[in-house]
């Protein structure tokens, strides 16, 4: 495999993330409705969840915070046909800061835990980011 392939496979990997985290609210969320504990007229409202996917709902949110720097990054970074093996690192260490994120955010009410693996996607994110800089300013 090349590089430029090790390097678009954690963005991949953070599309399937993503495609599990809607699976998987909308399973909680047809479970809640079969329980009774909420309508489903009452989705048309943000924070309508019950505890249980509300967390799995603010997890697929931030899919689309942070990580939107990152896939503007290897955009820009594969179309620049300079992937090193830096990218590929950064780009590994974004999904598994992502995937680790997700699971303490999903799966636990470890708020500090959580704001310590938001690290990780941070730094690979600014890894990114800064070799945009480099290549920017070098065209």
């Amino acid at each position: 495999m090349t590089l430029t392939q090790w390097f678009i496979l954690p963005f991949l990997g953070h599309f399937a993330l993503v495609a599990l985290l809607y699976v998987w609210l909308t399973v909680l969320r047809q479970s809640a409705v079969a329980k009774g504990e909420v309508r489903i007229g009452d989705f048309v409202n943000a924070g309508a969840d019950p505890s249980r996917s509300k967390r799995v709902a603010r997890n697929l949110s931030n899919q689309f915070e942070l990580p939107v720097f990152a896939l503007f990054a290897a955009t820009f970074i594969y179309f620049s046909q300079a992937v090193t093996a830096i990218d590929v690192f950064a780009a590994w260490l974004f999904l598994a800061g992502r995937l680790i994120h997700s699971a303490v955010q999903t799966l636990t009410s470890n708020i500090p835990l959580r704001g310590m693996v938001f690290l990780i996607n941070f730094v690979s994110v600014m890894i990114l980011m800064g070799r945009v800089v480099w290549l920017a300013l070098a065209i």
